[in-house]
C-alpha cells in the first residue's frame, strides 16, 4: 500500500502542477510523482475500480460481471514494450481465454533510455481508459462473447477499428476525470494528432529524425525514451501504423454526430452497438447508424 509519504509527495506534485500556466511545465511537475514499483498493481487496480464506477454512474457503456485481468508485465516485455498495453485473446478457437491488461515496471538503464510517461497518478487515468475499461479489454472481450468470423478476424483487424476505439474512449472517460488526468488524457491526444503529420512528413523528407524527437520532447512533452521509440516506430519499425488512432477515433466522432442527428440518441447503446460491429468497416457502421437509427440509438 502507499506510505502516508508517498501519498504527499503525489498531491504536493498535483498542487505545484495547478500553479503553473505551461501545460508543459504542469506535465514535468506531475511526472516527478512516480509510483513505486511493488505499487503499480494495486494503484492500477485501484484506478479501474473509479473508472468502472464512473462508468456505471454515467451510463458510458454496459460493462461485464466478470472482473478485467491485470499482472505487471515479465522482464522480457517490459524490455519489449515499456508501456502499459493489452495482450488480446485470440479470436477464433477461443476456449474461454481473457485479454490481459499488462502492466510494465522501470526497466534499468541510462537517464536517457528511462521512461517516466506511464506510472504516475495522472497518466493512469487515461491509460486505464484506452488498454483496459471501456477500452480495448471490453473491446475485445465483447469481440469473443459475440463471435466474429473468420473473415472479419482476418481481414478487418487494423488499427483504425482497434486504436481508434482506445482513443475514443479516452475521450468520453475525461470529462469525468480529475483535472490532472484531463491535462494528461489530452496530452496523449496531442500525441496522436502528432503522429498524423509526423509519420507522413518523415516519409517525405519534410521533418529529420532528430527534429521529430526534439519537437515531440519539447511540445508533446515525452521523455526521450518514448520520443526515440516514436520515431523508430514511424521510420522503421511500423511505417503509417501511429497515424490510424487519430484516424480512426475523428472517424469515430463522425458516426456519432450522424447518431446524435438521427430520432433519438443513447450513448450506452451506442457504445454498446459501436463494440459489438467493432471489426465492421467505417461505411458499415455509418450505415448502422443512420438507416437503422431506430434500433442502434433510441432507447
Amino acid at each position: 500500500m502507499p506510505t502516508s509519504r508517498s501519498v504527499r509527495t503525489r498531491r504536493s506534485r498535483r498542487s505545484r502542477a495547478r500553479c503553473s500556466s505551461d501545460y508543459r511545465e504542469a506535465i514535468k511537475q506531475l511526472k516527478k510523482a512516480q509510483i513505486p514499483d511493488d505499487q503499480v498493481l494495486a494503484f492500477y487496480e485501484k484506478r479501474l475500480g473509479q473508472i468502472e464506477q464512473i462508468i456505471r454512474e454515467h451510463k458510458l457503456v454496459t460493462l461485464p460481471s466478470r472482473p478485467a485481468r491485470i499482472r505487471l508485465g515479465t522482464p522480457a516485455e517490459n524490455a519489449q514494450q515499456p508501456a502499459p498495453h493489452m495482450n488480446p485473446p485470440r479470436l477464433l478457437g477461443n476456449t474461454g481465454e481473457q485479454g490481459e491488461f499488462v502492466l510494465p515496471l522501470s526497466v534499468p538503464g541510462k537517464t536517457e533510455q528511462k521512461y517516466d510517461d506511464f506510472n504516475y497518478d495522472a497518466a493512469a487515468w487515461t491509460l486505464t481508459a484506452h488498454e483496459a475499461r471501456p477500452g480495448h479489454e471490453l473491446q475485445f472481450s465483447r469481440m469473443v462473447e459475440s463471435g466474429v468470423s473468420v473473415a472479419r478476424a482476418v481481414f478487418a483487424f487494423n488499427s483504425v477499428n482497434v486504436e481508434g476505439w482506445g482513443l475514443y474512449a479516452e475521450a468520453i472517460t475525461l470529462p469525468y476525470m480529475p483535472d490532472e488526468g484531463k491535462l494528461i488524457s489530452l496530452q496523449l491526444r496531442l500525441q496522436r494528432a502528432a503522429r498524423a503529420f509526423l509519420d507522413p512528413e518523415l516519409q517525405m523528407g519534410k521533418w529529420t529524425p532528430e527534429a521529430a524527437r526534439e519537437f515531440l520532447q519539447r511540445e508533446v512533452g515525452l521523455s526521450p525514451a518514448f520520443a526515440t521509440e516514436e520515431v523508430d516506430r514511424f521510420t522503421f519499425r511500423a511505417p503509417a501504423q501511429a497515424t490510424a488512432y487519430f484516424y480512426g477515433y475523428i472517424r469515430l466522432l463522425e458516426l456519432r454526430e450522424a447518431a446524435e442527428k438521427a430520432r433519438g440518441f443513447d450513448q450506452q447503446a451506442f457504445h454498446c452497438r459501436r463494440i459489438c460491429c467493432a471489426r465492421r468497416s467505417s461505411p458499415a457502421c455509418k450505415w448502422l447508424a443512420g438507416e437503422r437509427s431506430d434500433r442502434l440509438v433510441l432507447q
